[in-house]
């Protein structure tokens, strides 16, 4: 029996699912449009310089894009999660890179759901208009990694204020940002009756302790997303900047992380709609032998299969999405959709360079800078590996590896 016929797509289309309302397809083609603004070139330049492109996120501020989630009595949009993963998504399809913006988005459900109604006040308007921004996300150290229940550095109560000691490590962006949402220990582990308490979580505002107790190094790695080591050496900062109570803050950041894993999602999809794009264009136009190489089957069975992988794990993304909007614990789907998504674009980005060739490694076709920039999410915020272990364990039933 032979497969059924259908009209095939034109080059560059991408169909959102039937499901996706009309709001939701307007945002992606306002998305679509702005990057259209920031071709390759722009990209290229500052991979290149190793900048921060502020132009684009100034512009994806001034567009409304980053305050999505900010409520609109504090200025912003009111939008779901499912409306900042489309954004996130199509920021990527379009060949942009939304690392550089990103941690706004999922910081920003940590803030909302467990900050005081003084430091959304203060905050979130300014944030909305891009007058502060609040990219940086200070959690992983150099000697706990992953093992955030281990992490050492330690905020202090003195009067008024806090005194924190320690170190951040890939706490990206925070060159570039005014506020910063960090996690510190207030009581020692071995004072705790559950390992899970003690941690508290603290809404910094940066401008007043850079050079002040607080230092950052950057890290140059393999692309260019402004990764940094900060130091924190007897930095005071009121106590108003505790974000809920005391000793709470690894519940808190577990919601964070949830909506990180979803949005990271996102992006992922939208990074494997662009190698699709890109090669399946490459494979049309590129003549070998007389022919198409995409008339060839060993070159267009890999597309297709990374279609198809695409397809199934967007559907787990927007499944998380839901259940995060309706208030659920999301933490097996945005888990899951996070492994399917990440693995979807990597099979993509490894494709598209196959299917390009040795064009795939030349700067001007920009698919050696994505897939650079694709092999991250394999591995970050949340590795493969952990997050087969915590299905393994907590939804499965299995015994803890670790």
């Amino acid at each position: 029996m032979s497969a059924g016929k259908s009209t095939p797509r034109q080059s560059g289309a991408y169909e959102a699912m039937q499901s996706e309302n009309e709001e939701l397809a307007e945002i992606r083609r306002a998305v679509r449009s702005l990057c259209d603004e920031f071709p390759g070139e722009y990209w290229r330049a500052k991979d290149a310089a190793r900048e921060y492109p502020d132009e684009f996120v100034d512009a994806l501020t001034k567009a409304g894009f980053l305050a999505a989630l900010i409520p609109t009595e504090y200025g912003g949009s009111g939008l779901k999660l499912d409306a900042a993963a489309v954004i996130m998504e199509e920021i990527q399809a379009s060949g942009c890179n939304g690392g550089a913006a990103h941690a706004q988005m999922y910081i920003m459900n940590t803030l909302l759901r467990y900050g005081s109604e003084g430091q959304k006040s203060e905050y979130l308007p300014k944030i909305a208009t891009g007058e502060l921004r609040l990219q940086a996300f200070g959690v992983s150290e150099p000697t706990s990694g992953t093992d955030t229940l281990s992490l050492k550095t330690r905020a202090v109560r003195d009067g008024d204020e806090y005194v924190i000691n320690g170190q951040k490590i890939w706490t990206s962006r925070a060159e570039h940002s005014d506020l910063m949402l960090l996690l510190a220990r207030t009581t020692p582990r071995e004072e705790v009756e559950k390992k899970t308490e003690g941690l508290s979580m603290f809404l910094v505002d940066m401008r007043e302790v850079i050079g002040k107790g607080m230092a950052i190094k950057p890290i140059r790695t393999m692309m260019n997303h402004s990764s940094c080591e900060v130091f924190f050496d007897d930095m005071r900062i009121p106590a108003s900047a505790l974000v809920g109570e005391e000793g709470k803050g690894f519940r808190y950041i577990l919601s964070g992380m949830n909506a990180e894993r979803i949005l990271i999602a996102a992006e992922c999809i939208g990074d494997a709609r662009w190698f699709i794009d890109q090669a399946k264009t490459y494979a049309s136009d590129r003549k070998v032998f007389a022919r198409p190489i995409g008339q060839n089957q060993g070159v267009q069975f890999p597309i297709a299969r990374c279609y198809a992988q695409m397809r199934a794990a967007e559907l787990m993304v927007r499944h998380a999405a839901q259940v995060y909007d309706e208030g659920g614990n999301a933490g097996e789907e945005a888990n899951m959709a996070k492994l399917l998504a990440s693995e979807a674009s990597w099979a993509a980005a490894d494709m598209c360079v196959q299917t390009f060739g040795g064009f795939g490694f030349a700067e001007e076709y920009d698919v050696e800078r994505k897939f650079r920039e694709a092999r991250l999410y394999t591995v970050a915020p949340i590795s493969t590996n952990l997050i087969l272990s915590y299905l393994a364990e907590h939804v499965l039933g299995l015994p803890r590896s670790y």
